[in-house]
């Protein structure tokens, strides 16, 4: 079981922001992953790898495989109270699910 957080490069968020906003993406998508799927990915150690992504587009092409694929996802947009202005789509995690399938959607990614 894994969780990739994709997370864009593109909008130059300082260390801080990128952390929170890992931090929102992962805990989003958890809450879409069935309960079984939840209860695996906790008791196989909830491994996580944050990738870099590129533009909002990507993010948005991702989550459409994910989709597909029938993985939970989530996108997430900041609030903009901070470095962004509201709305700027900042991260995707894909997951938890199967490894395999995570790395059908992200696999193709560098890490953060």
């Amino acid at each position: 079981m894994k969780q990739a957080i994709v997370v864009r490069t593109d909008v130059g968020m300082g260390t801080g922001k990128l952390a929170a906003q890992v931090a929102h993406a992962s805990l989003s998508a958890h809450g879409k992953a069935g309960r079984r799927a939840r209860k695996r990915w906790k008791t196989d150690g909830q491994k996580k790898v944050v990738l870099e992504g590129t533009s909002e587009r990507e993010l948005y092409e991702l989550s459409e495989i994910a989709d597909r694929e029938g993985l939970p996802n989530a996108i997430v947009r900041d609030a903009g109270h901070t470095q962004l202005e509201p709305g700027t789509v900042t991260a995707l995690a894909v997951g938890p699910a199967a490894e395999d399938d995570v790395d059908r959607v992200t696999g193709e990614l560098s890490l953060l």
